[in-house]
């Protein structure tokens, strides 16, 4: 009998092997594939461990509704009673959300949605009842007319902007109204169904907010800002290592000195994601709006946030073409590069500096000090900068050699203005949300 060894290489089709062999080789693909998701699984954990808490609230929020419903009067016959109690269960799996401002929205949302839809579809049955004097035909047109006619409108409604962040309240409101219309057909005390199921539905999404709340809260205020915070600093680790890999000694390399190559650097890719962070910060900061807690009221300057995130952007695609120098094949003359070197690192380094300090005040919600201090100092370079180029234009230089350098240095005085509006905004911001002057510069 020929041994594994001497059977050759094996491929994936199996089926001319031994069975002996053949059942050792799938249980290994299947020890395999369970590993892989394992791992995958595992992945998913540790980039954000509230994840699992999250897991955690709603089946904990579920068994207290479950429990609520069974055993405590009298909530238990809401259960009994036409299995009215599942809504309560429902409700906590439709509404309960991974932050704070998206479960706060959903439940106050459901319920004030159920509530006006379920008090509105009772009127009209009233309404069809009393009119038509017990025909069901009649009774028929009636409510359907108004069925069509709310649909209708509340679909409508959907697409106004301003009315966004009650879409989900509005779609609510078409299914509950149709719902209690459509059961006004059935048992004469639908009524009491209906009411009961609206309280299954109001118990159901307190106990998911408070839940969501009480228990490891994820706020998308803090959310919100943290990334902000982040963003910016990421463009301000850019720019100070751009500096350094880029004018290098007053050599140009594509590498840095150590020869490590630029894509093993995360600084310099760091800014990639802020440039499809748009929709993020609009859905967190339309989300915060529902939150409440101890650092942020109801009033809190949310749209600023997202003007600083939009000029970070503005700014992260001036350095989307800045990155793209760094391997171009021409050098030029290192005479041109050495003029240059100075005010284009000056740049790199004030802005770099401004910038981690904005990404500070954001974060902290304190005043920014000295940002306006390195914001000159980067404009004083940059208008240095741009009379250092038309002077050496009118040189001797060949225009292939030095057009590299050249459009590095026209990127960065580009920047300037470009962080000087999002210091600007920092600084509105600052004002809008009442930022604390760091203690260092109070006076005595």
């Amino acid at each position: 009998m020929m041994s594994p060894e001497s059977a050759g290489p094996i491929t994936n089709y199996n089926y001319g092997l031994p069975s002996e062999w053949r059942k050792p080789l799938l249980r290994q693909s299947l020890d395999n594939k369970v590993y892989r998701v394992a791992r995958k699984i595992k992945k998913v954990g540790q980039d954000d461990p509230r994840r699992i808490v999250h897991g955690l609230k709603v089946g904990l929020a579920i068994t207290l509704a479950s429990l609520l419903l069974f055993y405590i009067e009298p909530f238990n016959k809401l259960f009994h009673q036409g299995q009215n109690g599942i809504w309560a269960i429902m409700t906590i799996v439709l509404i309960f959300e991974f932050s704070v401002g998206a479960t706060l929205g959903k439940g106050l949302n459901r319920m004030a949605a159920t509530s006006l839809a379920a008090a509105l579809g009772v009127g009209i049955h009233n309404i069809a009842f009393r009119s038509t004097r017990n025909n069901n035909a009649g009774q028929a047109v009636v409510i359907g007319f108004f069925v069509f006619t709310t649909g209708a409108i509340c679909t409508f409604m959907r697409f106004i902007p301003a009315l966004k962040p009650y879409d989900y309240g509005l779609m609510i409101f078409i299914l509950t109204f149709s719902m209690v219309s459509v059961s006004s057909y059935g048992p004469e005390d639908f009524e009491t169904v209906v009411r009961d199921r609206i309280l299954s539905i109001i118990i159901g999404s307190v106990i998911a907010i408070v839940v969501c709340i009480c228990i490891c809260p994820v706020w998308n205020g803090e959310d919100l800002q943290n990334l902000i915070a982040k963003n910016i600093e990421k463009l301000g680790n850019f720019l100070e290592g751009f500096k350094g890999e880029y004018f290098h000694k007053g050599e140009y390399f594509p590498n840095s000195e150590d020869g490590q190559s630029l894509d093993n650097k995360p600084f310099l890719k760091g800014y990639k994601s802020v440039l499809t962070s748009k929709s993020s910060e609009e859905t967190m900061a339309n989300l915060a709006r529902w939150e409440w807690q101890y650092r942020f009221g109801f009033k809190h300057p949310w749209k600023q946030y997202v003007k600083v995130g939009a000029l970070t952007r503005e700014c992260a695609y001036k350095i989307e073409a800045l990155n793209s120098y760094f391997n171009f094949e021409f050098q030029a003359p290192y005479e041109f590069r050495s003029k240059i070197q100075g005010q284009c690192t000056q740049i790199c380094s004030e802005t770099g500096k401004a910038l981690k300090e904005l990404a500070s005040a954001v974060k902290t919600m304190t005043k920014p000090t000295s940002v306006n201090i390195h914001i000159e100092k980067s404009k004083v370079a940059s208008l240095k900068l741009k009379l250092l180029l038309d002077m050496i234009l009118l040189e001797d230089y060949n225009l292939r050699e030095i057009t590299p350098p050249a459009a590095v240095a026209l990127i960065l005085i580009d920047v300037v203005p470009c962080i000087e509006k999002i210091a600007n905004a920092v600084h509105e911001l600052a004002y809008l949300s009442h930022f604390k002057t760091p203690d260092s510069i109070v006076s005595p």
